[in-house]
């Protein structure tokens, strides 16, 4: 990946140097010849184009704001209700992530959304204890960790 995004540096500093073009318009261009040149190329890289991956980034940093900020209505729904009416608990996840990176980011994505906090991870880091501020329904808790912030890690390491 970083010897895609040097390459494509190298291209568009290039294409501004022979256009004698020294601004941000010759460098975009150059920039987006760049990476037509690299796409056109890809067989020959063995790993994916690496605008993929910045892309899942970008998703991934999407789905995070998108659920910090449901999560955080959902608390303060929970708050202004005059009688408190959740049903807090422990739940056990297994993960599919492989890596300590992985299994880490996941720990942190679930613990920055209000609501939930993972308390431990196993000692074959497959399984978590996540406790809930309100567990309705421990299936639906464990599908949409695993549709959302699993399946978005799993997109950019892999």
């Amino acid at each position: 990946m970083a010897f895609q995004i040097i390459l494509n540096l190298i291209i568009a500093f290039v294409w501004m140097f022979l256009n004698n073009a020294w601004n941000g318009v010759g460098f975009i261009t150059g920039y987006l010849l760049g990476l037509l040149l690299i796409g056109g190329m890809r067989r020959f890289f063995p790993q994916r184009l690496y605008v993929v991956r910045v892309w899942a980034i970008i998703k991934l940093l999407i789905l995070l704001f998108r659920e910090l900020v449901r999560a955080s209505i959902e608390v303060i729904r929970q708050i202004i209700k005059p009688k408190l009416d959740i049903r807090p608990g422990i739940f056990t996840y297994r993960t599919e992530l492989s890596s300590d990176w992985e299994v880490t980011l996941l720990c942190l994505l679930i613990s920055l959304t209000p609501g939930s906090l993972p308390l431990e991870i196993s000692g074959n880091q497959r399984k978590l204890f996540i406790h809930a501020l309100d567990i309705k329904d421990e299936q639906k808790l464990r599908d949409d960790i695993k549709n959302t912030f699993e399946k978005a890690i799993m997109e950019v390491t892999r």
